[in-house]
């Protein structure tokens, strides 16, 4: 959700909880239009906040250009007025954040200790060796807002449009969904590059649009049920929850082009819901 629009898009995820007191919602309306215009940024807007033991992470999102997808910059603040870059996600720091369990601290040079017991030596001579490594928590909140952004980033079908050049941009001739359309799994994108599309025979092919249908439909996700559609607020503003990320919200308000997503929750994924569906 973008700062100008920030005070109406809190009351439209109000219903999963979602509120932010007077004075950080215009803290953060006034850092982020200060944010985007110090780092240059053609739009920058609130991702969410992720919940900490000592404090909390106030995370923003900004894209330079007019590309979209890839090369977002992330940033984090403990106090929704001084912003701090994030590195990007690499592949070695998701696994490496894999390991830690439980919540976050909310102290970025925190550093949690892994041990991991290899065997040393060989035959009668082999012995266990503990090998102990650190790993910050900002590297742990690098690798969980990539991981989360993976799996339930969502955006409407025909929001955003490829252009020739394989860039993806708004679509400024999106006027919204269909209250039928908004109805159907199917109508609803992941925002991420596919690193395993699925495989379409030529007659789903023949149905699709290339310059629209490049991401792939969330009616496709696993486990199947993990996630919640409901109209609210006067069958007016569609909700879409994340059952796999709870706290994930996704909303829009059909025939219009105002749509998003806001993420606030511990940072943990619910490796339970298989035996909850």
């Amino acid at each position: 959700m973008e700062a100008e629009s920030l005070q109406r898009c809190m009351e439209l995820v109000s219903g999963s909880g979602h509120v932010l007191s007077p004075e950080h919602s215009a803290a953060l309306r006034t850092s982020l239009l200060l944010l985007q215009r110090d780092m240059k940024l053609s739009r920058v807007y609130l991702w969410g906040k992720i919940l900490g033991v000592r404090g909390d992470y106030y995370i923003a999102q900004g894209t330079e250009g007019v590309e979209e997808l890839r090369g977002r910059k992330v940033f984090y603040s403990l106090n929704c007025m001084d912003w701090c870059l994030l590195p990007p996600a690499t592949e070695e720091v998701i696994a490496q954040s894999q390991v830690i369990k439980g919540r976050f601290i909310g102290d970025p040079s925190h550093e949690y200790e892994h041990i991991v017991h290899k065997k040393a030596g060989e035959g009668n001579a082999a012995y266990d060796e503990e090998e102990v490594t650190h790993i910050k928590e900002e590297a742990r909140l690098i690798a969980i807002i990539s991981r989360i952004d993976e799996e339930t980033a969502v955006v409407p079908r025909g929001a955003f449009v490829k252009n020739p050049l394989g860039q993806v941009n708004i679509n400024h001739c999106f006027r919204g969904l269909s209250v039928s359309e908004a109805k159907k799994l199917s109508s609803f994108f992941h925002f991420t590059p596919s690193l395993s599309p699925k495989k379409k025979s030529l007659m789903e092919k023949a149905d699709l649009n290339p310059s629209i249908d490049f991401l792939e439909s969330l009616e496709h996700d696993t486990p199947k049920g993990s996630w919640s559609l409901q109209f609210e607020q006067g069958n007016s503003v569609l909700i879409l929850r994340s059952l796999l990320w709870l706290g994930m919200t996704f909303y829009h308000i059909p025939l219009t082009p105002l749509h998003g997503y806001l993420y606030v929750g511990t940072g943990e994924r619910n490796i339970d819901l298989p035996f909850m569906i």
